[in-house]
């Protein structure tokens, strides 16, 4: 990348790359420019692809992309991007890789009750039950570096810590949270939000038809199957969340839709209680923030 900018006759100390999130990918070439000195922006591709649509640009290919991310930089001029940690950059890796098992132990589980109830070969059977046990060992074997890797550094032990002091944030949830907490720079608890998807999102059409507000659904698929639980036991454990939840059913408000706002103000405790430093405290009475719309 450095030596095509060279070749392109370009300042590297005034260049300014635009690139898109891609998982894992786009990390490697930022961590490099940075590294060069060169002045790096990640954006969400959900953000990029809003922004072409609103310049009429519907087609995608490699060379329009490129245009629309130099044009919302110049027009944006987004922060510059920071790589997270080490210790956080490998709490991340072991948490994808967890993921990634508990994908594969799933297929397999799902395989092994598809061919029970056929005339399956055993020698089959017998071996995607080793597989199966193999990927079972491994995900605690995971789960115990995750565990021996947060204990072993003082910051993240104590964020986790806070994070587990509220009400519905487990171990799981937490040690999520914290990857995503420490990894990005977040403003506000509406900023991290909007990142883990979790804003409602509301369509309408003219003045007589409404859309139902729904949430965004912007990123991580995976972490709001988390949070999803975790509002579920919230409701019923956590008093602020239960209060939320109660009066919006009352105000007539659709089930998942008060499961949404439940999650969405389990995303703000977890902003505040790392953002104060303080643990969750369920007699204080936060400042009441409408999640109703």
């Amino acid at each position: 990348m450095a030596k095509w900018l060279i070749l392109q006759k370009c300042e590297l100390s005034q260049t300014h790359v635009i690139m898109e999130a891609t998982g894992i990918y786009h990390e490697y070439l930022a961590c490099g420019l940075h590294q060069m000195g060169i002045l790096t922006s990640v954006i969400n591709p959900c953000r990029s692809r809003e922004f072409a649509k609103a310049m009429g640009i519907f087609t995608k290919t490699d060379a329009v992309d490129a245009y629309v991310l130099a044009f919302y930089g110049c027009l944006k001029q987004p922060e510059a991007w920071t790589p997270p940690e080490e210790e956080v950059r490998k709490l991340r890796a072991l948490l994808q890789h967890r993921d990634s098992l508990l994908n594969d132990k799933l297929r397999i589980d799902n395989r092994l009750n598809t061919l029970k109830s056929t005339e399956a070969v055993q020698e089959v059977m017998d071996s995607l039950s080793l597989v199966n046990q193999y990927l079972k060992s491994e995900v605690a074997r995971i789960e115990r570096l995750i565990s021996s890797h947060i204990a072993q550094h003082p910051g993240l032990k104590r964020d986790l810590k806070l994070l587990m002091s509220i009400d519905g944030i487990g171990k799981q949830i937490g040690w999520n949270m914290l990857a995503v907490l420490r990894g990005n720079n977040f403003k506000s608890a509406e900023q991290l939000a909007a990142y883990l998807g979790v804003v409602p999102v509301e369509r309408r059409s003219g003045t007589s038809v409404h859309g139902r507000a729904r949430l965004s659904k912007i990123g991580s698929s995976n972490i709001r199957a988390k949070l999803y639980m975790g509002a579920l036991t919230a409701i019923s454990k956590n008093s602020h969340i239960k209060a939320l939840y109660e009066r919006l059913l009352a105000k007539g408000k659709m089930k998942m839709s008060a499961l949404g706002a439940a999650m969405r103000k389990l995303v703000h405790l977890c902003y505040g209680v790392l953002h104060t430093q303080q643990p969750y405290d369920e007699k204080y009475k936060a400042k009441i923030i409408n999640f109703s719309s």
